[in-house]
């Protein structure tokens, strides 16, 4: 494996076209990327990743090291063949999981302590063990162990903890041992102008191959706090090298991210919210459980080319989801995860033609009909 390379091609405004050369083949930017958390998007194969033009796929650093662990992994030559995914990987840190497991008071210098949601077993987390961890699973690009903050943590709470995160990235990229994965910085700071750019201008100073925008998919974040972060951040971020913002899958977010210089995307939503029964349109979520869609023998959208809107209907699939077939889930699991990134590739050829803003807004104008 060499690591990857990222360029960037062209502005349009703020936000970025780019292009980042992997062993892989080449991938375009602004991209979304499918999370597979425990090394699989839940019910769809690679080939069908493949079909839906995945580039990034994620994989959580924190699920793997509990089950089946970071040695397993690597004996099987890493998350790639493990997996049988011809595409670049992600993990994250496993900080989100830990700090939601974890009490205050059991936040150190040292780092985390807290007990598995599989058996109460005790657990300890440091930025040394993430990336050691990170370095076993094999992903193309690893991230650097961050404290998660609540949305709700005041000043004071927040400056001490972007502090100590900015000791921990240090800690982390002084073990990174693999020279063929890039290791990205996590900038923190909550809604508080002043303590983003104290973290994004100390962490770029640490020479990282990326940076992360942290602590926007908290729950009770307002997206005016989300949007605030990525304005106090992205400024202080280097133009040559990628840009993610965290845990961000809903359509307006992404848009709302690249307008404000932002590369990649990762979220569970296209298919958390397909076992549920919902799909994105154009025009807004569908619930397809809704009695309307009983004889509905249209697909879920006319001018989508994934393969549930290519073959099937609106009747079978709310039939399949109604009487809780994992077929349905999949397909919707499908067509919500082509949906963001075809969005990502309309994106791209509009920042190509200077007419992001104009995309944007046309694109508001009919999903928020609903």
């Amino acid at each position: 494996m060499t690591k990857m390379k990222f360029n960037l091609i062209k502005n349009d405004g703020k936000a970025r076209l780019g292009q980042i050369e992997s062993k892989y083949g080449t991938f375009d930017t602004p991209m979304f990327m499918p999370v597979g958390t425990r090394a699989t998007v839940k019910t769809l194969s690679p080939e069908e990743l493949y079909d839906c033009n995945c580039g990034i796929v994620l994989a959580n650093t924190y699920h793997l090291w509990l089950k089946p662990g970071e040695d397993l992994v690597q004996k099987a030559g890493g998350l790639h063949k493990f997996m049988n995914l011809n595409r670049p990987m992600l993990t994250d840190s496993g900080g989100y999981q830990v700090f939601s497991l974890a009490k205050p008071k059991d936040i150190s210098e040292e780092g985390v302590k807290f007990k598995s949601h599989i058996d109460g077993s005790k657990l300890f987390l440091t930025p040394e063990k993430s990336i050691e961890i990170q370095n076993a699973l094999g992903a193309d690009i690893i991230m650097s162990f961050d404290e998660c903050p609540p949305a709700s943590a005041d000043h004071d709470y927040m400056k001490k903890s972007i502090e100590r995160t900015l000791r921990w990235a240090k800690r982390g990229k002084a073990v990174h041992n693999n020279p063929d994965q890039m290791l990205f910085g996590i900038v923190q700071g909550g809604p508080y102008e002043d303590l983003r750019k104290i973290s994004a201008t100390e962490t770029v100073k640490m020479d990282f191959d990326g940076y992360s925008i942290g602590g926007v998919a908290n729950d009770g974040e307002s997206k005016e706090d989300m949007y605030k972060a990525i304005d106090y951040s992205t400024p202080y971020m280097p133009e040559d090298k990628l840009r993610y913002l965290m845990g961000v899958g809903e359509p307006v977010d992404i848009l709302e991210g690249v307008e404000r210089g932002v590369d990649i995307f990762d979220c569970v939503l296209p298919t958390r919210i397909a076992r549920h029964g919902n799909a994105f349109t154009r025009y807004g979520r569908m619930n397809i459980k809704n009695a309307k869609y009983k004889e509905d023998f249209t697909p879920i959208e006319e001018t989508c080319d994934c393969y549930a809107c290519k073959n099937y209907t609106k009747a079978y699939i709310r039939h399949l989801i109604n009487v809780d077939e994992t077929f349905g889930q999949r397909l919707l699991s499908i067509h919500n995860i082509r949906f963001l990134i075809k969005l990502t590739e309309e994106i791209r050829k509009a920042i190509k033609e200077n007419r992001f803003l104009e995309y944007k807004k046309e694109f508001l104008r009919k999903y928020n009909k609903k």
